[in-house]
């Protein structure tokens, strides 16, 4: 889709307006999403636009922006409307500092990781019903931190494939067990259909902003592919991510004990978990090293 036509679709704006995402890395899907940055300063939700089964998820933030999971997006983005050069240049600054906003990104998702996996660990003896979606949560976690270091940016529907491909190094080898204690040699057609009605209503109930039609389509996509694993890892992904939006106010939900059950496609076998959580720390440590060479 050309700039013109893209700019006709979203609401119009002084400000400027970049691409990014899929499109941009040409590693897309038919139903991959056209992600649209507005830089207008403000912080804004996420909001979608359908337009002909297309969807352009509208995104914001400023020229100043300083958080590293919004930068490790923006990323050789596509101007699509800068009158004043502003966003060249800062694009310009970003791309300079690119090795730092991996290297932040990265050790950001270890100490998330660690986050959930402590957790998890203090939840052990409080019987608490989240233990194994903190145990999840940690898992994605490191999946963003490994695909970092390789410089790659996160995007769930082909993380998976982009992670198979990584080169053979010490510190990657640590994706083989992360990998396994996800699950995804579960992966099953009809499996993946009760995960999705969980995420769906998931995102349903937390964004309520219809990215749940985004989430469907894809899994839709993933699974005529019959990339049966990769589409495991994205509703798995997208959990993680919707799960972490509540992760303070989790007893505000009753029914959402059930819904991670089926998305995160969970297991309740409490011998593993002190084994698998140690596992994970343990992956974080080396992962973190690999941030100071």
């Amino acid at each position: 889709m050309k700039s013109e036509e893209i700019l006709e679709i979203i609401p119009p704006t002084e400000f400027p307006i970049g691409l990014g995402g899929c499109y941009v890395g040409q590693t897309n899907f038919d139903c991959c999403v056209y992600d649209i940055t507005i830089f207008d300063h403000t912080d804004k939700p996420e909001s979608i636009i359908e337009k002909n089964d297309k969807f352009f998820k509208i995104y914001h933030c400023g020229l100043n922006e300083k958080r590293a999971e919004i930068l490790i997006q923006l990323q050789n983005m596509q101007i699509l409307s800068d009158k004043q050069w502003e966003l060249q240049m800062f694009l310009a600054k970003i791309n300079e500092k690119q090795g730092l906003i991996y290297n932040t990104f990265t050790k950001n998702s270890i100490i998330e990781s660690q986050i959930c996996l402590t957790k998890a660990k203090d939840g052990l003896n409080k019987s608490d019903p989240f233990v194994s979606s903190w145990i999840k949560s940690a898992g994605y976690f490191l999946t963003d931190a490994i695909l970092s270091l390789n410089t790659f940016r996160p995007s769930p529907s082909h993380m998976l494939n982009t992670l198979r491909n990584l080169e053979s190094t010490q510190t990657n080898k640590t994706l083989a067990l992360v990998i396994d204690l996800l699950g995804l040699e579960r992966a099953t057609p009809s499996l993946l259909n009760r995960m999705s009605k969980s995420a769906v209503g998931l995102s349903d109930l937390v964004e309520k902003n219809n990215n749940s039609k985004i989430i469907q389509k894809k899994i839709d996509c993933l699974i005529k592919k019959s990339l049966f694993s990769d589409c495991y890892f994205y509703i798995g992904y997208i959990t993680r991510n919707n799960f972490y939006r509540i992760k303070n106010s989790l007893n505000s939900y009753p029914e959402l004990i059930h819904i991670l059950k089926t998305g995160f496609d969970l297991e309740y076998d409490s011998s593993t978990f002190e084994a698998n959580i140690q596992s994970l720390f343990d992956v974080t440590k080396i992962l973190l090293k690999s941030t100071h060479n």
